[in-house]
């Protein structure tokens, strides 16, 4: 039975091999195109190398000539069970947004170690964020392990350190595979290099995982992004985050708790009565309301929190550090308000987790604040551990994400 597409992130330390790993698994999955292997094949032979699988990613001019990966980019290859989705997020320090954008997609993820440089501090810092961003599915790959050897005690000696630190974060990785990416060592097949392993490989542990819970039985959340006007008709556009909107369902608007029924859901060329989440769609109202960009669709018996007062978990990402009451702007899904950091209860090293400080005046780049926002209009919002479309939500200076958070509670 072919299931629906897994979305993985691949995440780790800058040059631990991500690149490669995913071209890798492009490769033995037979999803390369034969065009795009001559030309990998003749750029390498250009430049006197073997075929480096990392062009498959990396294709851009300027990344070749960086020798380093700058955007998330996403690329799809499948195995007899399904289709998958794959984000390759950047390693390096200051692309840590990018990062957080890719892991948000995701249902899992491969956190990579390079068996010869072992856990960083950015290893740490990423899988941290995978902790935060609720991401439970997890494989370890230890990779470039020709580089050690096939040294079993090398691998068992950085399976040990980031069991430690994943289980103290709450992560239980389903499997910490050695693996060498170039030579596709326990990739989609095992290794004959590595006798003393027999766990699964890569595609074996990818294919084990499950797709996320269906937010379909959730309650309705459905952002509203924009509002049409044809004749006398007005069509609130937005995309379905979760459970399941209806024609002739009674929902409400948050913030503002305005009441109605659904008229009638709107997608060109069909007519359908009902829409799922993920469904882009428009909706008419059997009531006349004035309703805006902003607005949340939600069920009556089952509503987001309204509140001007938000307790998060921040990752502050601006070399600019974050002061007590600098003016920035609250985004929640279509949701837009200026904001306050009005209290850091206390600040976290992402990397090693240590306390940094209670009741602090400030944050600095790669810190984690646990904090009370206060908004300046009063926003519709959900427990990330409930329902992560509406929990979820990034803090704006300027035109700059400075910072990703989850919301904790509403108070």
């Amino acid at each position: 039975m072919i299931m629906n597409d897994l979305k993985i992130v691949i995440v780790g330390h800058v040059d631990h091999g991500k690149s490669t790993l995913i071209g890798r698994l492009l490769y033995d999955t037979g999803s390369l195109p034969e065009e795009k292997m001559q030309e990998i094949r003749k750029t390498c032979e250009t430049m006197g190398k073997d075929i480096e699988f990392a062009y498959i990613m990396d294709n851009l001019q300027e990344e070749i000539e960086q020798n380093v990966t700058i955007d998330t980019a996403q690329t799809f290859f499948e195995t007899k069970k399904r289709k998958y989705v794959i984000i390759d997020a950047p390693g390096h320090k200051e692309f840590v947004k990018n990062m957080i954008t890719g892991a948000s997609q995701a249902d899992a993820a491969i956190l990579l170690i390079d068996a010869k440089e072992g856990v960083k501090e950015q290893t740490k810092r990423h899988a941290y964020i995978l902790s935060m961003l609720g991401l439970s599915q997890v494989i370890v790959a230890i990779n470039k392990t020709d580089l050690v050897n096939y040294d079993k005690n090398v691998f068992d000696s950085i399976k040990k350190e980031i069991q430690i630190f994943l289980a103290s974060i709450g992560i239980a990785p389903s499997q910490i595979i050695p693996i060498s990416s170039k030579h596709g060592d326990n990739l989609a097949k095992k290794s004959d290099k590595m006798p003393w392993y027999t766990g699964m490989t890569v595609l074996e542990s990818l294919d084990a995982f499950s797709n996320k819970e269906t937010t379909a039985q959730k309650p309705l959340r459905m952002p509203v992004q924009d509002v049409y006007k044809f004749d006398d008709k007005r069509i609130l556009v937005g995309r379905v985050e979760s459970g399941m909107i209806k024609k002739g369902q009674e929902v409400m608007f948050f913030p503002s708790k305005k009441k109605t029924k659904i008229k009638s859901i709107e997608v060109y060329g069909e007519e359908p009565t009902e829409a799922e989440p993920g469904k882009s769609i428009g909706v008419t109202l059997e009531d006349p309301l004035f309703i805006e960009r902003g607005e949340v669709i939600a069920s009556a018996s089952s509503q987001p929190k309204v509140t001007d007062d938000v307790e998060a978990n921040i990752f502050w990402m601006s070399p600019k550090s974050l002061d007590i009451n600098d003016e920035l702007t609250f985004k929640c899904a279509t949701q837009e308000t200026p904001c306050k950091v009005v209290r850091i209860i206390k600040k976290i090293d992402s990397s090693d987790l240590s306390i940094k400080g209670e009741n602090s005046s400030s944050l600095e780049e790669t810190e984690v604040g646990h904090v009370i926002i206060k908004t300046e209009n009063p926003v519709a919002i959900d427990n990330f551990n409930e329902i992560e479309e509406l929990g979820r939500f990034v803090l704006v200076s300027g035109h700059d994400v400075v910072a990703g958070g989850i919301i904790n509670k509403a108070k």
